[in-house]
């Protein structure tokens, strides 16, 4: 299977350190331990792309990886539990949220949830938020590979109900890097976000 051409680029702990580029971005946010590294590394098809780790909050900058010479996949730290404690944790947030908000590059954010469980009260605000600064976003149900195929579109059903009546989201899409389900739509959706020129959020 064909490797994706993809770079990191570079690595920021505040908004000084974004980088200046005319790029599209393309960005991933989720509670810790949803599996976002492993997603990440299974879109490009690489194995060490993104870090991976059991242990939650691995990610503690947010990193920009080049890809194709076209687009720029950008990795954010997890919301919600990690280990390095209360203080680094709301560190994170306010850094996610500085670029989420600021950034004229974003096109699009890839929410990821983890099917297997009920959306938290932290994914249910990251949507609301979306929503209040009109950032277009997919949903992503990760770790579908875990449950039947019959929970999963349980699952699917239950978020978009969640979200039928929100003018932002494009699609909600089970996923497993384990076994590509849902990769080549994902794909498709990136291509095609990071192609718009559309500028989203409060820029429009």
């Amino acid at each position: 299977m064909k490797h994706v051409q993809a770079d990191f680029f570079t690595g920021a702990s505040a908004p000084v350190h974004f980088p200046n580029s005319e790029f599209p971005e393309i960005a991933f946010i989720g509670r810790s331990n949803v599996g976002k590294s492993s997603l990440i590394n299974s879109i490009v098809r690489r194995k060490q792309l993104a870090l991976t780790s059991s242990t939650p909050g691995k990610t503690q900058q947010i990193n920009f990886f080049m890809v194709e010479q076209v687009w720029m996949l950008v990795d954010l730290p997890g919301f919600g539990y990690a280990s390095v404690g209360k203080t680094k944790r709301l560190e994170f947030s306010k850094l996610n949220y500085s670029y989420l908000e600021d950034r004229d590059q974003l096109r699009m954010v890839c929410l990821l949830l983890d099917s297997r469980h009920d959306p938290s009260q932290i994914d249910m605000g990251l949507i609301e938020w979306l929503e209040m600064h009109g950032i277009k976003y997919t949903i992503i149900l990760t770790k579908c590979d875990k449950i039947k195929p019959t929970m999963v579109d349980e699952r699917r059903e239950q978020i978009k109900g969640l979200v039928q009546f929100c003018s932002h989201c494009i699609d909600v899409l089970p996923y497993s890097s384990e076994t590509g389900l849902g990769r080549d739509q994902l794909w498709g959706i990136i291509k095609r976000e990071s192609a718009s020129g559309d500028i989203i959020g409060k820029k429009a």
